[in-house]
This record gives structure tokens, sequence and C-alpha cells, in this order.
């Protein structure tokens, strides 16, 4: 069994396809997260989004100030493409792509994955839009949207051989919350969606109404 199956929230986990040690496990952990209150860290609306200049599948650096001479942007973090709820948060925005482009928008989606590990990510989910790399999430962390992988689950995600070494390099253990933020061109945040509870993600149609409202 793949940990993808393995990280799933309590509406959807069974006793039989998980073992209850495990399950508490992942639920204690995600609980302690919210707990931790590290969403009230982040950056608010009307906060001005610290720039970045990250390397996306190709290697090539990107600049968010590159990205918002062409107009808005949205930057969308998700942890990796080992993980069943960010694989789909990241299908739900490709479907949403050409609304995003209508709105003379520039969608890209930051994770610490590497490059190499970013490309297999837009080959599984079919992706048309850019993915950065941030190296053990330090701009993530920068914003207050990063925290690090316990022992805990590292250890149970290798058990599922998912080896977070491999996708993010040696001794990379931070990972990003589930967050998307919309930029208007003056770089100005008009919308944040953050949350420590990993199975919750912003619909992307949101997002599109977000971007519209930025054209009126």
């Amino acid at each position: 069994m793949l940990l993808q199956n393995l990280m799933v929230d309590d509406r959807t986990i069974s006793s039989e396809k998980l073992p209850s040690d495990i399950h508490q496990l992942v639920k204690r952990a995600t609980i302690n997260l919210v707990d931790s209150h590290i969403d009230n860290q982040i950056p608010k609306i009307a906060d001005k989004l610290p720039t970045f200049s990250l390397p996306n599948q190709n290697g090539e650096t990107v600049n968010l100030s590159d990205l918002l001479a062409k107009g808005p942007v949205v930057v969308t973090f998700y942890r990796g493409g080992w993980c069943s709820h960010c694989n789909q948060a990241l299908s739900d925005f490709q479907r949403q792509l050409t609304k995003i482009n209508t709105a003379n928008a520039t969608l890209v989606a930051i994770s610490p994955e590497l490059p190499e590990s970013s490309l297999s990510t837009i080959e599984q989910n079919g992706l048309e839009f850019t993915l950065l790399t941030d190296v053990d999430a330090q701009y993530a962390n920068s914003l207050g949207l990063a925290f690090p992988l316990s022992g805990e689950l590292r250890l149970i995600y290798l058990t599922y051989d998912i080896d977070i070494e491999e996708h993010n390099g040696a001794d990379q253990f931070n990972l990003p919350l589930a967050a998307t933020l919309v930029i208007a061109q003056d770089g100005t945040i008009t919308s944040v969606f953050a949350e420590a509870d990993y199975t919750a993600r912003q619909d992307p149609t949101e997002v599109v109404a977000e971007l519209r409202k930025l054209k009126l």
C-alpha cells in the first residue's frame, strides 16, 4: 500500500486499510499542527508578498517580479507528488487553468520537491503550469507556512515506500501547509487560504472568482 492511500482523512479511512496505531499517530500529528496555530503566522490580505527566485521543473529560475510584470499571480503550495491530496489539488487547478489564464494571471505551484521530482508530478497529473522548487521549504518557512515532518512520520513514510529525501534532497524534511495566495499585479495579497489540516484545500473556482474581481 502506498502512503498516498494512507494519508486520508477520518471521513474515508477504515480500520481494515490502516493499522489503528498508525492511524492514531497520523491523526495526532495533524491535531498537534492545528493546535499550534501555525496558520496565524501567515501573510494577511493587503500585505505585500515577499519576492521569490526559485527554480522550475527545468531548473530555470523564476522570479515573482517577472511574473507580476505580466499580471496577477496565483501561488499554491503543496507537499509533494507523493501526496494524493496534493495531486488532486493540482489536477483541480489544471481544470481551471484556462479561466486563470483568461484572467491574465499566472499560476505557479511551490513545493520542496527537487526539479526532477516536479517533472514526474507534472507528467503524473498532466499539468500545464509551472512547478517551483523551494528547497527545504525555506521560502514557505519565511512566510510562516512550513513545519518539520516529525521523526515518527518519517519512519511511517518509509514503511510505505515514500522516501522524502529522495524527493526533496538529503536531510530535507520541512513541508509547507496547504496554502493558496492570490497576488494582485502590484504585489498585494488579495486572497489567502492556508490550513494546517493537509486534507483541506481551496476550491480553485474561488481563485478564479477572485481573479475576475481584480479585472473589474
